[in-house]
Order: structure tokens, then C-alpha cells, then sequence
């Protein structure tokens, strides 16, 4: 988090529940207005990048982060370090740490989606049944 997001939220949390609901009915406001006027692009579908037979772990992090640029890294940033430390110290293979990174952030995508739109959960369980139900 940077100086200005560490002071919004400082500020943030200072207010009582009431202006607290005023800040954010403004942020979202002002976000509307932005992407009305052309002034911010939201990425909000990953981005189709294969992942190559040979990989390294460092490499599919990089991958990762541009088939998912709208998930913040910072907050994955333990997690992230984590798996490569098990891979550089302990000789975990690659192949299984970035299969892990993968799940760690489809389930971060995931996360992303239900807090922009609640029934995003409900509409994904039903593709998982259908796929199931036709055997795919």
C-alpha cells in the first residue's frame, strides 16, 4: 500500500459508519465518472496467455500477473514468495509450485469477481454442474 492509499484509509477508518457510506458512495461516483469519460480502463476478464510446456517458476509468476492484471500483488505477495521459497530452498518442482500458483490466483480472481458482483458465484457453480453433467 502507498503513502496516499495508507492516509485514504487512515481517514477512512476515523469516520463513523455514516460518513464512512458517504465516502464510498463518492469513490464510486467519481469511478463512474472516469469510466464514462474514456479516463479509466477496467480490466476485469483474464487475459488468454498460454502456459508453455517448459516454465520457470519466476517466469510464471510474471505469466500469471498478466493473464491477471486487475488482482492487486502486493496482497498475494506472501503467498507468492512463499511457494518460490519452497521451490529455490526446498526443491519443490516447478511444474507443482506453478500449478499451485495457478489455483492460488484463479482463487484470488475469483475473490475479485464476487466483490464486484455477488451472483458471480452462483452463475460460475452452475457452469461447474453443466461441464460435469456433459462430462467436460
Amino acid at each position: 500500500m502507498n503513502k496516499t492509499e495508507t492516509k485514504l484509509l487512515n481517514f477512512f477508518s476515523d469516520l463513523d459508519k455514516n460518513d464512512q457510506s458517504s465516502v464510498l458512495s463518492f469513490a464510486e461516483f467519481l469511478l463512474n465518472k472516469a469510466k464514462q469519460e474514456g479516463r479509466l480502463i477496467v480490466v476485469d476478464q483474464p487475459v488468454d496467455i498460454v502456459r508453455p510446456e517448459e516454465e520457470r517458476v519466476v517466469a510464471a509468476i510474471k505469466r500469471l500477473s498478466a493473464t491477471f492484471p486487475m488482482l492487486k500483488k502486493n496482497s498475494m505477495l506472501n503467498e507468492t514468495a512463499a511457494l518460490m521459497s519452497e521451490h529455490i530452498l526446498k526443491g519443490r518442482a516447478a511444474k507443482d509450485v506453478i500449478d499451485e500458483l495457478e489455483s492460488l490466483f484463479k482463487a484470488r480472481y475469483k475473490e475479485f469477481c464476487l466483490q464486484r458482483e455477488p451472483d458471480f458465484e452462483a452463475e460460475n457453480d452452475d457452469d461447474s454442474e453443466q461441464k460435469s453433467e456433459s462430462g467436460q
